[in-house]
């Protein structure tokens, strides 16, 4: 990229950026005058430190609408969350169970982090298809599902279409049927308000890099009352308290934060969490909503641009990808990057069976373009205005 290039992020499906600067503050004061690890000691700065988790962790709770903060369990991102949740109650790697699970529905929406650790369950998994918006009907999940059925797992939103998923319909169905429901909130928390007190879900995990504007290396995983007696955890070691035990404590959120928390991390997420706080969810997702029109409308006319997933007055989150023709997504990133300053993602974005059902594998998947709380309208039209130029080339003989 020309230095020259104003710098436009629109990849915060990725990672959000910037963060807010209160959140480069409290990661850079704890490095330089904290530097303690959590849990490990009664100095001041350690009561300091513990108190600022604690507060984090209550945030945590607050926004998702947790009964209580030690339903909430720190993980180091979302597929680190969505492992714990997976593997600890269906998983391989935890030993025999008294009654094997047989089998577990999900869609072929879902990201690598939900595929992957499925596949290596041996359980026979039922993989839903989406419409071609890449929405999942709760039909097909009722239609799938079986006596058998001990989990049904679910993206909240699409990170390739957008497209919100109908998950309290598909939740409720799971527990009808007497199945666990795992929701992986990864491109809705911080996002939209998630009210788990009306959600029928027994586990959500979500990155705290994302929508809820924290540093990398940090996630949530949320356990609902009484499941942590299902719950194996994956980690055993350190916790800081009934250290004279040989086993892992069974108390929550203990029992699943074995080792040093990254301290670092969650200093920054809680100051993340106040921001979001301060400006509210709402707020934040009728800016996202109004750029995400804007850019749907920027692009949607454009010869030679396909757009995939569903139109701007759907539930739909800030993700938006398309395709020029004849061009591949890869060189499509370089050139907006190279030529215009625009970052954007391209690929499958590791959602690789939906690109199946959108007719994207032979392109090699998709550009995904997504805003952020700090992306601006200018920086849309900019990025929409890049594309069509691009395009446009692409048709000149």
């Amino acid at each position: 990229m020309s230095p020259s290039l104003p710098r436009t992020y629109l990849d915060n499906a990725a990672t959000s950026f910037p963060k807010p600067e209160a959140v480069y503050d409290a990661v850079d004061d704890y490095q330089r005058e904290i530097g303690v690890p959590v849990g490990r000691g009664a100095t001041r700065a350690a009561v300091g430190l513990q108190a600022v988790v604690d507060r984090c962790r209550e945030r945590a709770a607050r926004l998702l609408g947790a009964e209580s903060p030690e339903r909430i369990v720190f993980t180091f991102n979302g597929t680190d969350g969505l492992n714990q949740a997976i593997h600890g109650l269906i998983g391989p790697f935890i030993g025999p169970r008294s009654q094997p699970v047989r089998h577990v529905v999900t869609s072929r929406v879902e990201h690598n982090s939900v595929l992957r650790p499925l596949s290596q369950t041996g359980c026979e998994v039922t993989y839903v298809r989406p419409n071609r918006q890449g929405t999942v009907d709760p039909a097909a999940v009722r239609d799938a599902l079986r006596p058998d059925t001990a989990l049904v797992v679910m993206t909240h939103a699409s990170n390739v279409t957008g497209a919100v998923q109908p998950v309290a319909e598909v939740g409720k169905l799971a527990h009808q049927n007497g199945s666990l429901f795992v929701l992986d909130a990864a491109q809705t928390a911080g996002h939209f308000p998630i009210g788990l007190g009306s959600l029928p879900v027994d586990l959500l995990a979500c990155p705290g890099h994302k929508g809820l504007l924290g540093p990398l290396g940090t996630g949530l995983l949320y356990v609902r009352p009484g499941l942590e007696e299902r719950l194996v955890p994956l980690r055993q070691g350190g916790t800081g308290t009934q250290s004279e035990q040989p086993t892992q404590p069974t108390t929550m959120p203990d029992r699943y934060e074995a080792g040093n928390h990254n301290a670092p991390g969650l200093v920054g997420l809680d100051a993340a969490l106040a921001w979001i706080e301060e400006q509210t969810v709402e707020a934040l997702q009728a800016h996202e909503h109004s750029l995400t029109t804007k850019l749907l409308e920027g692009l949607h006319g454009l010869s030679g641009v396909t757009v995939y997933g569903p139109p701007a007055d759907a539930e739909r989150v800030g993700v938006v990808s398309f395709n020029i023709d004849g061009l591949p997504p890869q060189e499509a990133a370089t050139i907006l990057d190279q030529n215009f300053g625009i970052e954007v993602r391209s690929g499958f974005h590791c959602a690789p069976m939906v690109h199946e059902d959108l007719g994207t594998t032979a392109l090699g998947g998709t550009v995904r373009m997504s805003a952020g709380p700090f992306t601006t309208p200018e920086q849309i039209d900019a990025a929409a205005n890049a594309v069509r130029e691009i395009a446009a080339t692409m048709m000149l003989p």
